[in-house]
């Protein structure tokens, strides 16, 4: 079902003010440049820190824009079981063809304690649900075998954001839950390995900005022409690493702001990224070919 370069959009902002105008620009950008999918309102999209009706407008912009020429897929997961349906059930109803839901973080469940959070949001919805393990911000980690009995529990649970930075991991996710069971990559940096266990495709950062060199990765990759994806990773890589000298989605927009893209400030708790590492990140766009 998912499959490509899913791009996780930025929100923007004018001061700290939503710009609708900027966001459906974004979108339509992404898409004319071959991406297979939107992903708002997740990390990237500083969903935390969107208010319940920024969070509906921001899904309901994604739908429109993308006029059902890709599919949305929608940012729901929170701490608490009973939020995260509510929010599920929204994202359905707005449109979104899909959720992504991140493990609770804080709680620290156990593994079955994770499982029932699951499963009680596949029974409250039909909407298909990727599960989104990202350790390093959750500080938790959803097992294998643990997202295995899921898929075979849960009809309406499909894939899985791996974000462990674990290709042990990704290749047991894999091993257990079969070529049926969409894995997306979690980390740009490791789409290319990824993909070469099993992965479908990504959920990208980076593709904010190089929204073509993800898509035809991904897709040389699914033709078989793995020396040009191979080439186009290496090629890509050190801008992969310049999104993350600090937390994404900080030089992300900074990067969208110095394209004069619509990337607007990250909102507080997140500040604009420090002098010293712009000076890096505008060094390695340069480096890479980008005139600023």
């Amino acid at each position: 079902m998912y499959k490509g370069s899913y791009v996780a959009v930025v929100t923007p902002f004018k001061g700290n003010i939503l710009d609708e105008k900027g966001l459906r620009q974004n979108i339509n950008f992404l898409i004319e440049k071959g991406s297979s999918g939107i992903v708002a309102c997740a990390t990237t999209g500083e969903c935390p820190s969107l208010s319940d009706e920024e969070y509906e407008h921001v899904i309901r912009i994604a739908v429109e824009e993308t006029k059902g020429k890709v599919p949305v897929i929608a940012g729901a997961g929170t701490n608490s079981t009973t939020k995260t349906i509510k929010l599920v059930q929204r994202a359905e109803e707005f449109g979104a063809q899909g959720v992504l839901v991140v493990t609770p973080y804080y709680n620290k469940p156990t593994q079955e304690g994770l499982y029932e959070h699951y499963r009680e949001i596949s029974k409250a919805s039909n909407i298909p649900i990727i599960v989104y393990n990202v350790p390093s911000r959750t500080g938790g980690n959803i097992l294998p075998k643990t997202v295995a009995r899921l898929h075979h529990d849960c009809e309406n649970i499909v894939g899985l954001k791996a974000a462990s930075g674990n290709l042990d991991q990704v290749s047991e996710d894999q091993r257990l839950c079969g070529d049926e069971f969409d894995i997306l990559s979690g980390d740009d940096s490791l789409t290319f390995p990824m993909l070469a266990i099993g992965a479908k495709g990504v959920i990208s950062v980076v593709a904010n900005i190089l929204p073509d060199k993800v898509a035809v990765l991904c897709e040389s990759f699914s033709n078989g022409d793995l020396l040009r994806a191979r080439k186009i990773h290496l090629e890509i890589f050190p801008v992969i690493k310049a999104m993350f000298i600090e937390t994404n989605p900080i030089p992300i927009k900074k990067a969208m702001n110095l394209l004069g893209m619509p990337g607007g400030k990250p909102r507080l708790p997140l500040v604009e990224m420090g002098e010293e590492n712009v000076s890096i990140l505008k060094k390695v766009l340069i480096d890479y070919g980008i005139e600023l």
